[in-house]
């Protein structure tokens, strides 16, 4: 069926039609002809989205790590399917076979099963991009447990709240980690973290930096012994389609991170047929996506989608910047990568160094370039399209959400013609609709709105993990019978798609979407502030950077200011991580507020912007005296 691989513009037009004419007859030959079940479905799809519930495939049965691997091994048992490339450029890189990667994936899942790990328990892995991370996240699902990844960038503080949220039995860790020229010490992350969590058992620790740290007797074990003495065969469980495969946390515009539950079935056709589509994929491409398993964009396009085409995907444990800013572009020179998926920020940051370290490289192996985590703006476009895809491989500009499991809007390489800072076309399958304030959708081209989703795909978060009711009232409440993305939108003359961002108070920086809520309640327990918002503003690299606005209570007046940015940002690093730290702090006597005590956020973004022509109607505020008093601080601000 042609249908699994689309090759030019007329036919993306007539397969587009039928997923929305015939969703469920388009999905059903989409999964019967590329998939393996252990049994079909007896319905594709049921949904009620005032509920929410969507199920897709009910009745179906499958392991995913059989699509993944098992039933690559007649044809493609020798070849690469993990390429790891170690931080340091003088270790060896290692080309994991799908042999090699089915045996130790069925070891490590021996050793979870070894450890009281079974169907339905929650395993939380917290390592650096190694291949164990890859490996453990697919022994899980080899056995029906559900994986819940968390960054090794967060804090024990966000570490434990996301153990507790999702009881997790076991944590998966190493020793440290390397990150460029700095070492960091995981192990003690997750120590401080489990002094709070009473549901984990086990603790298994990868060996990566070789450090000396503490080993709880009862509770922690070397990862490496357990694997020596496991068999590498290993039957994978039974699943339904609609079964968890894992829980991945994001930020919430308020209060505690939303653990969203992604099912089997429909996440991998979905991930899967995005995969082969978006990055047009053929059979010895290495592609390489450098984004962190940490993160949806990892789970979906460095192991799900790739490795269930029997693709060569490559994981990277390193940064841009190490040892210099050349080695993103070493990289591709090294092992002739055909598609490369990075973040905007990243691209910003690279731009900022001039092209002498790109013309070092030979990149003529680039096929297609990726861009993901949020809009990539004009600039920043025309110097990976210039310097980097050399103007021959076209830019595809990924919209999707952690709650979306796979990718939303997008041009299809060589089939869509792309268009700077525009996410283009809805991918097949995805119907979306631009909401006006009074939840009318709002026809026609040339208009802007609220981004929202009308009807299911296949690879949709079904609730979030212990709270339904917030599921409901975070994506299905604001507009009656869809599913409400946050983002605002804009639909050009020719139906293109351009994201104008968040509409509520998330943040994108450095393509990481950070609430604000969380970050104002970490700079609140500082014993010197009274209250605080935080704002976003544009900044060169990260596309955003953060700016908090504080008011001291009486004891801080007298202190050192630098000293209080210091500490504040401390107190951020400990409760959520370093990439939540702010870039400027400016400390006021208050903040213009609603009668009924609500903080103006949008006046406070347009002073951090410094854009304080049109401020708009301030007489409403209860203090209206206070704004002109901010203005004049700005200068003050660091």
């Amino acid at each position: 069926m042609s249908n699994y691989h689309i090759k030019h513009l007329e036919e993306y037009y007539q397969v587009y039609r039928k997923s929305i004419r015939e969703p469920e007859n388009f999905w059903e030959e989409v999964a019967e002809e590329h998939f393996m079940w252990q049994k079909k479905w007896e319905k594709v799809l049921s949904w009620d989205f005032t509920k929410p519930e969507v199920k897709w495939f009910e009745g179906a049965q499958l392991n995913i790590t059989e699509n993944c691997i098992d039933r690559h091994l007649a044809t493609r048992g020798n070849k690469t399917a993990i390429l790891f490339e170690p931080n340091d450029p003088n270790e060896e890189a290692q080309h994991i076979t799908y042999k090699e990667l089915s045996e130790r994936v069925n070891k490590f899942a021996n050793v979870l099963k070894n450890q009281g790990i079974g169907k339905g328990d929650r395993v939380c892995i917290y390592l650096p991009m190694i291949p164990e991370l890859a490996i453990s996240v697919l022994a899980c699902a080899r056995i029906g447990a559900i994986h819940s990844v968390v960054f090794a960038g967060f804090s024990s503080t966000a570490l434990s709240t996301r153990i507790n949220d999702s009881e997790c039995k076991m944590v998966i860790t190493s020793d440290g980690s390397f990150r460029g020229a700095k070492t960091i010490d995981l192990k003690g992350i997750v120590d401080e973290a489990l002094k709070d969590t009473p549901c984990v058992q086990t603790v298994l620790v990868a060996k990566r930096i070789d450090s000396i740290i503490h080993m709880e007797s009862d509770r922690d074990k070397w990862l490496q012994p357990l694997l020596d003495d496991a068999s590498s065969d290993c039957k994978a469980e039974v699943m339904n389609a609609e079964d968890p495969l894992f829980i991945l946390y994001t930020s919430g515009s308020t209060g505690m991170p939303k653990g969203m539950v992604h099912t089997t079935g429909g996440y991998m056709v979905y991930t899967a047929y995005t995969f082969k589509n978006v990055f047009q994929y053929r059979e010895d491409d290495i592609y390489w996506c450098t984004a962190d398993i940490g993160w949806i964009t990892g789970h979906s396009y460095i192991v799900y989608g790739p490795l269930a085409n029997g693709a060569t995907t490559v994981m990277f444990e390193g940064v841009p910047s190490y040892p210099d800013f050349g080695r993103f572009w070493e990289i591709v020179e090294k092992h002739k990568i055909n598609q490369f998926y990075t973040a905007p920020t990243a691209i910003r940051a690279l731009a900022k160094q001039g092209s002498e370290l790109v013309e070092k490289y030979d990149l003529s192996s680039l096929k297609t370039l990726g861009s993901v985590g949020e809009p990539i703006n004009e600039e920043a476009w025309h110097w990976y399209n210039d310097n980097i895809g050399k103007k021959k491989s076209p830019i595809v500009d990924t919209w999707w959400q952690t709650e979306t499991g796979g990718i939303m809007i997008t041009p299809i390489p060589f089939v869509t013609p792309t268009k700077p800072t525009y996410a283009t076309l809805p991918f097949i399958g995805i119907q979306p609709a631009l909401m006006d304030e009074n939840g009318q959708e709002i026809r026609g081209n040339q208009v802007d709105g609220r981004l929202c989703i009308k009807f299911p795909w296949p690879s949709m978060a079904r609730t979030i993990w212990g709270n339904h009711q917030r599921y409901r009232d975070t994506y299905f409440s604001a507009f009656e019978n869809k599913y409400f993305t946050g983002d605002g939108a804009l639909r050009d003359e020719v139906g293109y798609y351009r994201i104008t961002g968040r509409v509520d108070d998330v943040i994108i920086v450095s393509g990481h979407n950070l609430g604000t809520a969380p970050i104002e309640d970490a700079v609140n327990e500082h014993p010197a502030v009274a209250e605080s918002a935080i704002v976003g503003f544009p900044h060169d690299v990260k596309g955003n950077a953060l700016y908090g606005y504080v008011i001291l209570k009486d004891t801080g007046e007298s202190r050192d200011h630098n000293n209080l940015r210091k500490e504040i940002n401390q107190i951020i690093t400990e409760h959520i991580g370093p990439i939540a730290k702010l870039d400027k702090i400016q400390f006021t006597q208050g903040l213009p507020k609603t009668r009924s005590g609500k903080i103006m956020r949008r006046i406070l973004r347009k002073i951090a912007c410094n854009d304080t022509t049109n401020l708009g109607d301030t007489s409403t505020l209860l203090n209206p005296e206070v704004v002109q008093s901010i203005i004049d601080g700005t200068k003050n601000s660091n």
